[in-house]
């Protein structure tokens, strides 16, 4: 996908093998660095998950909060069961975007969603855990190709932008669901 950049961000993950999954996904979707908040993966054990070693090439940053990791000209997108969320399947992505995910056992924070450009939805039936919804979300992204929205162009001078170079829909544990 040419023209394409997308980051991802983890609100408080859970599991060092949720975000061993997250970036083994990442590394196959081609995700240019992942940011997370939270102190349970800093204390938790090395992710197992990760079997193609992604983070020893591709960025994975801790961070107090993500508002203000925004990658510059990038649209932040929440994911998110929530009353007017858009659902994924009809969901134009923007060129530039930055995905931002909660965690297994919880949903994102109103003052997160607040931020965010967009918030879009998988339409299941049942929760889906943080990694498979991170596949299904980079997946539907390549696989809608280079249509994208492009109104990743009003945010180029907005304040909340930094000049630093995406929650699960259902999570497994039901605290979302």
């Amino acid at each position: 996908m040419k023209n394409s950049y997308a980051c991802i961000g983890l609100f408080n993950p859970k599991s060092p093998e949720n975000v061993g999954s997250v970036m083994r996904a990442a590394g196959c979707y081609g995700v240019n660095s992942v940011f997370y908040t939270g102190e349970r993966y800093d204390r938790a054990q090395p992710f197992y998950t990760d079997t193609q070693k992604i983070y020893e090439s591709l960025p994975l940053i801790g961070v107090d909060e993500l508002e203000g990791v925004i990658p510059l000209g990038c649209v932040p997108v929440a994911v998110e069961l929530l009353a007017g969320a858009k659902p994924l399947t009809t969901y134009k992505h923007p060129a530039r975007a930055f995905y931002i995910f909660g965690p297994e056992d919880g949903t994102l924070k109103k003052a997160i969603t607040d931020f965010c450009e967009d918030i879009v939805y998988i339409p299941t039936e049942g929760c889906m855990n943080l990694a498979a919804t991170v596949n299904v979300v980079l997946y539907d992204r390549l696989a809608k190709g280079d249509n994208f929205s492009h109104h990743q162009d009003s945010f180029k001078n907005k304040s909340n932008i930094s000049h630093i170079a995406g929650h699960n829909v259902g999570s497994g544990d039901g605290g979302d669901c």
